[in-house]
């Protein structure tokens, strides 16, 4: 899977907790097409996580190179990994009975300004505000996405 070149030590380590929930990592499926700003899916009932690699790399403006500069793909890079920890909050969500987890207090003043737009489009998908709003409070701080795994997924 190419998404794991852009992961960095504690996105492994998430990755490496979601295996041990049993979850199933796909790149690329399918779903990824119904929107290209999307980099990421899941689907707790089918226990699966999607990465969607190729979006992330638009989106990023990734750039294919034998000789690149380290932050060439920054971009790209950050959003396969918040992607990631995005999907693996839905699924320690999934384990504590399809609630948040409560990992992080007062989630409605801590989201990024940015991610504002992003937020209402994964609404229409989920429809439940304060999972997502979790979600996206916690792609930027993986020691908490691995807490979370820990206590309600393993």
């Amino acid at each position: 899977m190419e998404f794991i070149l852009f992961l960095g030590r504690l996105d492994k380590e998430i990755l490496e907790l979601i295996r041990k929930a049993e979850y199933t990592i796909m790149e690329n499926a399918p779903i990824c097409e119904i929107g290209k700003n999307f980099v990421g899916f899941h689907n707790g009932t089918e226990k699966i996580i999607v990465i969607c690699t190729e979006n992330a790399k638009r989106l990023g403006n990734y750039k294919e190179s034998t000789i690149i500069n380290d932050n060439d793909n920054h971009k790209t890079r950050l959003f396969i990994r918040r992607a990631l920890r995005h999907e693996a909050t839905h699924a320690a969500q999934w384990c504590n009975e399809n609630k948040i987890t409560g990992i992080i207090g007062d989630l409605e003043n801590r989201i990024n300004e940015n991610k504002l737009s992003a937020l209402e489009s994964s609404l229409d998908l989920s429809g439940n505000f304060m999972m997502e709003v979790e979600a996206y409070v916690m792609e930027d701080k993986p020691k908490s996405v691995i807490k979370a795994l820990e206590k309600y997924c393993l």
